[in-house]
């Protein structure tokens, strides 16, 4: 089952918000003129409420500058940030690990040494392949994940998408909306459900790390004796 969120401390979320804000105002030229805008439209208007009516609009001018000032904020923060992830290898996957929601990812579950790769998504929508990188290799890593997944998936549905400019690709900047306009095809019991089988495809035995214990060792002798065989 999804893990809760746990709650972040007060200081912690301004100090988020301050980086927003810093990453924002460095990449979007127009960010501090449409912020400043935001905020002092409000604060002129609640200078001329409170001279005719009173001190009780003080405070609502101030909500309604701190509010526009977020909606600023959160606009301009996105587009900077998808301008700033175009071509960025690995990009799709981490969108989708901060979209709101239940979305299991596995970035990279296949790739080349080319930065191709083809990232799993687990949601709501069924199952969700997102494939960055050369149009023509892209393709064979997603009919390879394809095939691997079709022997435990049944009949959750299988969405498959490249990210990149071109024809029947999807633009990084539009991958979020995208994926939110999806119908809901799987309940929350269902998502876990296959959660667990594809976990149990992708898992692989390992070796235990550190020395051989000396109960599993091989008798003195036994390599010679096999080689002699």
């Amino acid at each position: 089952m999804a893990k809760p969120q746990e709650k972040v401390p007060f200081r912690t979320r301004l100090k988020q918000i301050g980086m927003v804000f810093s990453f924002t105002a460095k990449r979007d030229r127009w960010f501090i003129p449409l912020a400043a805008a935001a905020v002092l439209l409000p604060l002129a208007l609640t200078v001329v409420a409170v001279v005719f009516w009173g001190w009780l609009w003080l405070p609502i001018g101030i909500l309604l500058a701190l509010l526009g000032l977020l909606i600023v904020l959160n606009l301009r923060s996105n587009a900077a940030m998808m301008n700033a992830a175009e071509g960025q290898p690995g990009a799709a996957a981490t969108i989708m690990e901060n979209m709101r929601g239940d979305w299991r990812v596995t970035p990279a579950v296949s790739s080349t040494t080319q930065m191709d790769m083809v990232h799993l998504v687990i949601g709501r929508p069924g199952i969700i392949l997102l494939a960055e990188g050369n149009p023509q290799r892209i393709r064979g890593l997603l009919g390879q994940e394809k095939r691997r997944l079709a022997k435990v998936i049944g009949t959750a549905p299988l969405h498959d998408y490249v990210i990149g400019q071109g024809e029947n690709e999807i633009p990084i900047r539009k991958l979020r909306m995208t994926l939110m306009r999806l119908p809901r095809n799987l309940s929350g019991k269902e998502v876990n459900a296959l959660d667990k089988r594809l976990k149990a495809l992708s898992a692989r035995p390992q070796m235990p790390k550190g020395a051989i214990p000396k109960n599993m060792r091989p008798p003195k002798g036994a390599f010679r004796q096999s080689r002699g065989r």
